[in-house]
């Protein structure tokens, strides 16, 4: 190429966008992964199931989407809608802020209880949510937990719970804490009753939700990635004085060392189900024809 030649063709630069032509930008229109930092539109992450198309990066869900993805037609008939938290110890802020995640969620607690079909079998199931106060243990989420428990026993349905939590709800002290005991007795009943209970581990899955029911489902299942257990992993390393190792607490660590039976991709967790689903169903049809 002569020099002439360079100075006359105009390179192209690219341009950063002006402030007015950002404002112009609607609101929410582009995501950024937490996770590799890569921006893609928001309606195709949520076409891929808010799955991270670039590192495969599973984007927190709200309860209803969590239940849009899960149930036949996102159908689901709920349980328990307006009950509510109250504030028994006089915890400082504790209703303001009910208040502000019930503004910022739409949703009453940090549990979505109902019914619906999966592949066309009828479910009962709960959905916990982490955008409402940390999805925390509280006297409302055990209570909406029990009862749906309870249901599911009494119209011998499977039972599936997705848990996301941060554990048990400070401002409630014992009164938190009690609500392991009580969804873990009900799951007892329900277990002896020939229940099938299938619990699905999302991120993150903490504290007293890990200790009691999360953990006692007959099928442990869980997302790529995520990250669960009793106390958190710096809280660990300062009690023990020694450095985890790598991966230590997420799926597929816990998978590797035996503490649940599969990680499912979130594409795959509905056909997942129902395959599961299925299963029991047609085992329990041969045996109520063995004993008939």
């Amino acid at each position: 190429m002569a020099i002439k030649d360079f100075f006359q063709k105009k390179r192209k630069y690219a341009t950063i966008p002006s402030e007015q032509s950002k404002r112009e930008i609607p609101e929410g229109i582009m995501s950024k992964c937490s996770e590799c930092g890569t921006i893609q539109y928001s309606k195709e992450l949520g076409k891929n199931f808010k799955v991270c198309a670039s590192c495969g990066y599973h984007n927190r869900l709200s309860a209803m989407e969590r239940i849009e993805y899960t149930l036949d037609e996102g159908r689901l008939f709920e349980y328990d809608r307006d009950m509510v938290s109250e504030d028994p110890l006089e915890f400082p802020d504790y209703t303001k802020r009910l208040a502000k995640s019930m503004d910022s969620t739409g949703l009453r607690d940090a549990v979505v209880t109902g019914e619906g079909t999966i592949g066309g079998c009828p479910v009962v199931i709960a959905v916990m949510s982490f955008d409402f106060l940390g999805g925390t243990l509280g006297s409302v989420v055990g209570e909406k937990i029990t009862r749906a428990i309870e249901t599911a026993t009494q119209k011998q349905y499977p039972l599936i719970i997705f848990s996301a939590s941060g554990g048990a709800r400070t401002h409630e002290s014992i009164l938190s804490l009690m609500q392991m005991a009580k969804t873990s007795g009900a799951l007892a009943k329900f277990a002896e009753r020939g229940g099938l209970f299938i619990s699905i581990i999302t991120n993150p899955t903490y504290g007293g939700v890990t200790a009691s029911f999360a953990m006692l489902g007959d099928i442990i299942l869980a997302e790529p990635g995520a990250r669960f257990g009793f106390a958190g992993p710096i809280v660990i390393e300062e009690t023990i004085r020694q450095k985890l190792p790598e991966g230590f607490q997420t799926a597929e660590f816990n998978e590797k060392h035996g503490q649940l039976d599969k990680v499912v991709h979130r594409k795959d967790m509905r056909t997942t189900l129902t395959k599961l689903l299925e299963l029991h169903t047609v085992k329990a049809t041969k045996e109520a024809s063995a004993n008939g």
